[in-house]
């Protein structure tokens, strides 16, 4: 059965710091590309931060730029994502998403809550 199951969000202040981590299993993992998106109520899902299959290659949204951080463990099906100087508009559903050329979008995790409030 293929899974992700996101870990790690909640309540922080602005300027705080967070790590989100998703679990992998039922596939292939170290075959994929990986990929954080968010959704904030009454917004659409917006891409976050993408890691290819081997780790080499990354890139982020460029709200986040130079603020996270994404970064995957093959050897562990992992993948995380470093959070700091957090933002009240960072505040969001955070999900964990696999996908390859062939596939698109192959399987998406079920979310986990960052709050970003004083």
């Amino acid at each position: 059965q293929v899974q992700l199951v996101e870990s790690g969000g909640g309540l922080v202040q602005p300027g705080g710091s967070l790590r989100l981590s998703c679990a992998a299993s039922g596939f292939t993992f170290s075959n994929f590309d990986m990929r954080w998106y968010r959704q904030a109520p009454g917004k659409e899902r917006e891409f976050v931060a993408h890691i290819g299959s081997t780790g080499r290659s990354t890139n982020y949204a460029d709200s986040v730029k130079g603020r996270f951080t994404i970064s995957r463990d093959n050897a562990k099906r992992t993948v995380s994502l470093e959070m700091n100087s957090l933002k009240l508009e960072d505040t969001a559903v955070y999900y964990c998403n696999a996908r390859r050329y062939d596939f698109g979008n192959y399987a998406w995790g079920q979310g986990t809550q960052v709050t970003v409030s004083s």
